[in-house]
């Protein structure tokens, strides 16, 4: 798959978003995926179980500490 011709769109998009180098990266299937970084600077826990979860939940447990 050739996605070219969309960086130019995605980067403008990821910009608009206020999101910055570190805050982000795209998995191989091209999944947009949060680092801990992001979480931090966000501030709190959507206690959605984020890959990188600074605030320690799980989403199968259903337990974290909240910001």
């Amino acid at each position: 798959m050739d996605d070219s011709s969309s960086q130019p769109e995605r980067g403008a998009r990821l910009e608009r978003l206020g999101l910055e180098p570190g805050d982000y990266y795209f998995t191989e299937e091209g999944y947009l995926v949060f680092t801990e970084q992001y979480h931090r600077k966000r501030g709190y826990c959507c206690q959605s179980g984020c890959r990188h979860c600074p605030y320690g939940f799980h989403d199968k447990q259903g337990k974290g500490k909240v910001g």
